[in-house]
């Protein structure tokens, strides 16, 4: 099967991904904040594995990398929710993943203080997702992708699934 374009987000929150099997539209709003911390309470036993620095093939990333990653993303759409709440329409500055991964050199960071910051990063993002009390509020990215706070936290939830699909785990 073939991977949906991602240059269109939209897909993540219609259909099925064909590699992780996360179905966005089968998820709403409010279920997210307990998804977010069932995902994060998965992460810290893969990143105490002893190949937790390993990468599986030279242009793949090692779990390590991979949980760096989902808690940059957590951290990053906490300040965009912040946002989404605290202010009519905004738009998020950019955040170029692949810079902040050589940046902050991932592969170097300690597992176990990647796990901890991770659950931490999960329990603040879904900690704010409960404070939402208009799901409706709008949105935008750089690239001009418009998202209400339902649709942004549908769309979030498909990272961090889909990373730790990519490393072998579930949660």
């Amino acid at each position: 099967m073939l991977k949906p374009d991602t240059k269109d987000w939209t897909w993540v929150i219609e259909r099925p991904c064909p590699e992780c099997g996360y179905d966005g539209n089968t998820v709403s709003g409010p279920e997210v904040p307990a998804l977010l911390r069932r995902n994060a309470a998965a992460w810290p036993a893969v990143l105490a594995a002893p190949e937790a620095r390993r990468r599986p093939e030279p242009d793949r990333w090692s779990p390590l990398e991979y949980g760096c990653h989902v808690r940059d993303v957590f951290r990053v759409f906490a300040e965009r929710l912040h946002l989404m709440r605290t202010e009519d329409d905004p738009h998020y500055p950019n955040w170029d993943q692949d810079e902040t991964a050589v940046r902050d050199r991932y592969g170097e960071q300690d597992p176990a203080t990647v796990a901890a910051e991770l659950v931490e990063s999960a329990e603040t993002l879904a900690a704010a997702f409960e404070r939402v009390d208009d799901w409706t509020r709008p949105g935008s990215r750089s690239d001009g992708a418009r998202f209400t706070i339902d649709t942004f936290a549908r769309y979030l939830l498909h990272d961090p699934v889909h990373h730790l699909h990519d490393v072998g785990a579930t949660g």
